[in-house]
């Protein structure tokens, strides 16, 4: 390894790409609704970030004497000590946004967020104190604090109120001096309660309360004894990052079915407060739940914003995107069957430009096809009322041999993996569980047929950059590929077979998978990029991931940007590369974050005029090249090639809402001259012109 090579912190680029999250939610070229949007993105985000990476460094300091060589390695430390300023800078600017630009834009067009202050009309009065009666008060604990006396367990990611209290005057000594008192109220989320009450339109008015103003304004009934002198909201975090890789498959389906308990049970790593919240009460509520000072983060009246994903619009569709109709590709349209089609070329699917019923038609066909004996596929991250399931679950059915993987330590969606794995499992399919060090990230589905009785028909698959997940192919751009490819088939199926006995001795020819032969061939093909530079010849590699942070795979960047080969680079999260530098001269690097989350992985290299180009499941990232199995595939048709070229140079033409990575992995936002681009609308120009109905 060059020692002059350097890196960012994984994390602390991490922050900025979430920041560039939270710069979406400032463009007030963006409807309303969409801004509120990106609020709820940057707030769930920074969430998990602090239950699962924020909880790595912590568990590095509270195991300092038997980790000193990692301590010394990473500097935990100092990481965290950045990471609150960064997060403590971002929420200021977080909630300035949304007091002074969010707030009064809804306003604008009628739609009225009450607060504390706020004089009700008689209307809304009378309405308020029927749904605190109702719907409220019966799902409130309020507990009196008493420091080193009761000190109740916070729930992590749940918003508190603290109230600043005195007794009564009716109820004390009149000469004695009223001693503060602070009592605690659960905002009941977790009741089926709305975050937010809808309250009764009043002359083309719109008005909306938080549910912690409307208990609130109701204080009385709750603390009946005490005058409320005023109250702050707080919220604290906890560890998340549950480790599952060694449990066998038994032992895992326990430890899923508890982990929710176990999550709630984590240490305490971040404790987010009003910044208005006086002094004296904050050193109150670090002596009851001792609370270390290195964990405090100062927020605004409101915590929680990942609730405005559900945020009521009374104006809908105003104040929102405008519905893009997914492009149609006629050849599958107007086949008999979708194999019929597959069986003659491939074909590129792109969600959400492309719609992903064109997958669930793949299964569907097959679970009726009578040629079809057998289909495999792998589930990562399921979706509620998965319709890829129940097509699963009818080809079993009719009869078919069905075997899923399911990835039980899918990150925050165990327990759903678990539950459609059981609802899978007593419809017949044959379901294979984790395996115990790895994760498998692929995302496959194989059709096998009977060859003797239909030798004239193939085997076909679909491989994708994203999860089988009809919801979230709507809001993420991945790529998929239809094949009947007799050599890629051959692949998959020693990959199904190594889920089904973890057999290591087995070899890919065209699949790039982890810890088989993944990193050596992308080190060969970025080589081959180097030494056609040697030749003369022109040296040219663009990759798209959305994390990048394996040292190994940046230092073979580095070298080859050193030996004159330009690189692009477009990765939307994680970058620990640094640009800029002598050995990255030749590297540019750009993120993306705009109305769809950019998820697809692909790989581009110009091979002298005749590209490579791979698309996969595999972000650079160390988890994904060591610990989880990957699947990395050709791009084999030329005309698919080229789409992907096409689609990687809009992308890397944008100027709208691409930014660059500057010195300290902060986001500089691309300018210049040029036509303007905002590439996700361009790619679906693309598409929509390339696959439009000809006129003959």
């Amino acid at each position: 390894m060059n020692n002059n090579y350097k890196y960012f912190n994984r994390d602390i680029s991490w922050l900025y790409f979430n920041h560039r999250v939270l710069e979406e939610a400032k463009d007030n070229s963006l409807p309303l609704f969409e801004r509120l949007k990106f609020l709820a993105i940057y707030s769930n985000n920074l969430e998990e970030f602090y239950q699962v990476r924020v909880s790595y460094y912590r568990q590095l300091l509270e195991n300092a004497d038997i980790l000193s060589e990692k301590i010394d390695e990473v500097k935990p430390a100092k990481v965290l000590q950045k990471i609150n300023g960064l997060v403590t800078a971002f929420q200021l600017d977080f909630h300035q946004l949304f007091d002074n630009e969010i707030i009064p834009e809804l306003k604008k067009n009628n739609i009225i967020l009450l607060d504390k202050n706020s004089d009700l009309m008689p209307e809304h009065k009378q309405e308020v104190k029927n749904i605190f009666t109702a719907e409220i008060l019966s799902a409130l604990q309020p507990v009196l604090l008493l420091k080193k006396r009761i000190r109740p367990f916070l729930k992590t990611g749940h918003s508190y109120i603290v109230l600043e209290m005195v007794v009564k005057e009716s109820e004390q000594s009149p000469n004695k001096r009223p001693n503060t008192r602070y009592g605690l109220i659960k905002i009941p989320t977790d009741h089926n309660i709305s975050r937010f009450i809808e309250l009764q339109p009043i002359d083309g008015k719109y008005y909306i309360m938080f549910l912690e103003d409307v208990i609130m304004r109701h204080v009385n009934k709750i603390f009946t004894g005490y005058k409320v002198i005023d109250w702050f909201s707080l919220k604290l975090t906890r560890d998340a990052d549950l480790e599952f890789d060694d449990y066998d498959e038994d032992d895992l389906i326990e430890a899923i079915k508890k982990i929710s308990s176990s999550r709630t049970l984590g240490n305490p790593n971040r404790f987010m407060y009003d910044r208005n919240m006086p002094s004296k009460i904050l050193r109150y509520l670090m002596q009851t739940f001792k609370l270390e000072p290195d964990i405090l983060v100062k927020g605004g009246t409101y915590h929680n914003f990942r609730d405005f994903f559900s945020f009521p619009n009374p104006r809908s569709p105003e104040l929102e995107y405008d519905k893009m109709a997914p492009v149609r590709i006629p050849e599958l349209d107007d086949a008999v069957s979708m194999s019929s089609a597959i069986h003659i070329k491939d074909y590129l699917l792109s969600v959400p430009y492309q719609p992903f019923d064109y997958v669930l038609r793949f299964i569907e066909q097959a679970a009726q096809d009578p040629s079809v004996t057998e289909i495999l596929a792998t589930q990562y991250r399921v979706a509620d009322r998965s319709a890829v399931v129940n097509a699963l679950m009818n080809a079993a059915e009719n009869g078919k041999t069905v075997t899923v993987f399911v990835e039980l330590k899918a990150r925050f969606d165990e327990e759903a993996n678990l539950q459609y794995a059981a609802e899978m499992k007593k419809a017949g399919i044959n379901i294979i569980y984790s395996l115990p060090g790895l994760k498998v990230h692929a995302k496959l589905a194989l059709v096998l047929r009977n060859n003797r009785k239909y030798p004239h028909l193939k085997n076909q698959a679909y491989l994708g950059t994203g999860n089988f997940n009809e919801k979230t192919a709507r809001a993420y751009c991945d790529h998929g590929l239809f094949t009947s490819n007799d050599e890629i088939i051959s692949d998959l199926i020693k990959m199904f077979r190594y889920f089904e006995n973890q057999n290591p001795r087995i070899s890919f020819k065209h699949l790039l998978v982890p810890n088989f032969n993944l990193i050596h061939k992308f080190g060969q093909l970025i080589n081959n990029e180097i030494e056609n530079v040697k030749k003369g010849g022109k040296g040219y590699i663009i990759l798209k991931m959305n994390g990048l942070q394996d040292p190994h795979m940046v230092n073979m960047l580095y070298l080859a940007s050193q030996k004159g080969v330009k690189i692009d680079l477009i990765i939307r999260g994680i970058c620990i590369l640094k640009p800029g530098k002598k050995y990255s001269k030749n590297i540019r690097v750009i993120r993306i974050i705009d109305r769809f989350l950019e998820h697809a992985r692909v790989f581009y290299f110009h091979n002298n005029g005749n590209p490579k180009v791979f698309l996969g499941s595999a972000d650079w990232m160390k988890r994904n090249l060591y610990r989880r199995v990957e699947c990395v595939f050709p791009v084999f048709d030329h005309h698919i090639k080229q789409e992907m070229l096409d689609v990687l140079n809009i992308q890397l033409s944008d100027n709208v809402k691409a930014s660059t990575i500057g010195p300290k992995g902060e986001n500089i936002r691309i300018q210049n001259n040029k036509k303007m681009v905002r590439s996700q609308l361009a790619t679906y120009e693309y598409f929509r012109e390339k696959y439009a109905p000809s006129d003959e």
